[in-house]
């Protein structure tokens, strides 16, 4: 009788997940089968060893027709689905739109002033050396940026680039002055919170002429146009300040974009906000490549704060979190 009503069962089946069903009331804890072998207990000698007999070649049956109709079944669903999820690519579709990323329309734009200003693009390997990306740019041994915490190290020595001025080095290394270059590109320190990654981008940029034809007010005027062309109608301050590669050093402050000013919980109640340094090229800088009667200026900014400031955005990770709301609003 079960083995009947189990066979029938497993013949009128319609889909893979009723045949399993019909697994479980057989072969389950509580089921058909597996009672029937509970039962056994109850006979001794030649009656046990011939009723263990009889279910075996039930169970054997009842396996085999499962596994017969589960392959049958797993063809036609297959073949169903196949059916359903055909794709006639001669039907007209609308094309697909993609967005730009925040970070790369700021480097986009930001590359677009200079190179308009007959500055030539430059780029450089993300794995530098000691020389490039320390001691070149009259970075001590002893200064913080080279700690462990602050740069990803090889084992070799090697180190993933905290900056692009080790462009500005190789550059002048292979190039005679004149030079007005930029460099951007990816650069690597251990921070991450709402203002710092990992993994970030800069744009830097270098001019080297004689050192008649360079002055600070050179840099200043650059800049300060540079500021305006990106956020329009700020007001641009120079703070003195300290890089080991350039001499004299500034920072430089734009007014709140938020506040025009007046003071707010992002520029901290101040009314400005930095955005870049810059300076005069120190003179070691130009020794390490062998450079002489030459006079010079450097800039960097973070493309990332630029894209902060550009599209509003108050955490820094939201460029990298994939999220498709942010960057949809981009399409």
């Amino acid at each position: 009788m079960v083995e009947n009503n189990t066979l029938k069962a497993i013949e009128l089946a319609q889909s893979t997940q009723e045949l399993e069903e019909i697994r479980v009331k057989a072969f389950g804890k509580k089921g058909s089968i597996t009672e029937l072998f509970g039962m056994l207990k109850q006979f001794d000698g030649e009656t046990k060893k011939h009723k263990a007999k009889e279910l075996n070649i039930l169970k054997a049956q009842i396996e085999q027709a499962l596994a017969a109709k589960k392959e049958f079944l797993h063809s036609q669903e297959l073949a169903q689905k196949l059916v359903q999820e055909k794709l006639d690519l001669s039907l007209f579709s609308a094309p697909l739109r993609g967005a730009s990323h925040p970070v790369m329309l700021t480097m986009e734009r930001v590359v677009a002033y200079f190179t308009a200003l007959n500055f030539t693009f430059c780029s450089g390997p993300l794995v530098e050396d000691d020389f490039h990306n320390f001691q070149a740019l009259n970075i001590s041994e002893h200064h913080p940026a080279r700690d462990m915490h602050d740069t990803f190290y090889f084992r070799d020595g090697a180190l993933l680039r905290t900056h692009t001025s080790p462009v500005q080095i190789r550059t002048m290394e292979s190039t005679k002055p004149p030079i007005r270059i930029i460099a951007p590109g990816a650069v690597f320190r251990c921070d991450y919170d709402i203002t710092h990654t990992p993994m970030f981008h800069q744009v830097e940029g270098l001019v080297v002429d004689s050192e008649d034809k360079i002055s600070f007010a050179h840099l200043k005027y650059i800049l300060q146009d540079f500021l305006q062309y990106m956020f329009k109608d700020v007001r641009v301050r120079f703070r003195s300040s300290f890089f080991p590669f350039t001499e004299p050093s500034a920072e430089v402050d734009i007014s709140c974009i938020f506040c025009k000013g007046d003071g707010c919980r992002i520029c901290s109640h101040t009314g400005w906000l930095e955005v870049l340094g810059c300076g005069i090229v120190d003179e070691n800088v130009f020794k390490a490549v062998c450079y002489e009667n030459v006079s010079g200026y450097a800039f960097g900014l973070g493309i990332e704060r630029f894209a902060m400031l550009l599209y509003g955005v108050n955490d820094l990770r939201a460029f990298f979190e994939n999220d498709l709301r942010v960057l949809e609003q981009f399409a």
